[in-house]
């Protein structure tokens, strides 16, 4: 006669400690992280509160966005930041003219072609070390070659070229960066129709990563737009509109800024409204660049099926 044996119950495992030190670690990394959060804006929302308390009398002068400080002395109120608005702009104009093309095309160049060859290590490496150059280095490299070698004076585009060493190694990145998250299965599926390489990344991969590359290029920018090194190296301010790009000294609004610390801002209360006005005209030059941004990056986005 044969014994049935009956197994025993399992007991399932309990999850109980587990699941409770689980939840403490979940909140304890949610207070940190939104401590840090609160710790990084409080300093930035004084400081923005503190430029717009101390510069919204000066933009909202019926003078400010129409007028330059031609004339105008330290203690004489009136005047505007017409003439540096039109300098940042310039200067910041010829700066992406030449940044853009070349940070995008060593960028795909980077990610499409130089992959592991030796002109791609390098070039990668001297990005790299461009990024982290100080803007007062670039000035004085500027400086040193177009004035000191070849004889040019200091002007506003002795300004954009130490600028465009600024402005490219961050295309450069970006651009990388975005060309990266492309999918290789489109670039595949190109190739197995016979589509050469170059039509498939003109076609193809740049189109899918545009609105990232195009919202990194308006960053940086709007990075380099507030750099004063440049300014104070390589052109004089100036106090009246100049357009000519290659001779003169050149308005610009930290140009400005600088120009009314010199004048007595802190002491004098007329100069120190014109320096917090030029601050936050910057700010929302900057801003509008970053809005701008965004909207230019939603319209290029690849559109969903």
């Amino acid at each position: 006669m044969s014994s049935v044996t009956m197994d025993r119950p399992v007991k399932a495992p309990t999850f109980q400690g587990l699941s409770l030190r689980r939840k403490v670690t979940d909140r304890l990394a949610t207070v940190l992280v939104t401590a840090s959060v609160v710790v990084a804006l409080v300093p930035l929302l004084w400081v923005l509160y503190t430029v717009v308390a101390k510069g919204f009398g000066a933009i909202t002068s019926s003078t400010w966005w129409l007028n330059s400080q031609a004339g105008m002395t330290a203690f004489a109120a009136g005047g505007g930041a017409y003439h540096a608005i039109v300098g940042s702009l310039l200067q910041a104009a010829v700066c992406a003219v030449i940044s853009i093309p070349i940070g995008v095309f060593v960028g795909i160049y980077l990610v499409e072609y130089g992959g592991g060859t030796r002109l791609g290590k390098v070039t990668t490496f001297m990005v790299d070390i461009l990024t982290g150059v100080p803007s007062i280095v670039a000035a004085l490299f500027i400086y040193a070659l177009w004035v000191a070698t070849l004889g040019f004076q200091r002007s506003g585009f002795a300004v954009s070229l130490a600028l465009v060493l600024l402005m490219i190694p961050v295309i450069v990145r970006s651009t990388e960066e975005m060309l990266r998250i492309v999918p290789m299965d489109l670039r595949e599926a190109s190739y197995a129709l016979g589509v050469p390489k170059w039509k498939t990344i003109s076609a193809i991969v740049i189109p899918t990563a545009l609105s990232g590359i195009v919202t990194g290029i308006l960053l940086s920018l709007a990075r380099v737009m507030g750099e004063t090194a440049p300014l104070l190296i390589l052109v004089g301010y100036s106090q009246a509109i100049n357009f000519d790009m290659f001779g003169g000294f050149m308005g610009s609004l930290p140009g400005m800024m600088y120009d009314q610390t010199s004048a007595g801002a802190g002491a004098n209360p007329i100069p120190t409204e014109r320096m917090w006005g030029a601050a936050l005209t910057l700010i929302i030059v900057i801003a509008i660049l970053n809005v701008g941004a965004r909207f230019i990056a939603k319209f290029f986005a690849p559109k969903k099926v």
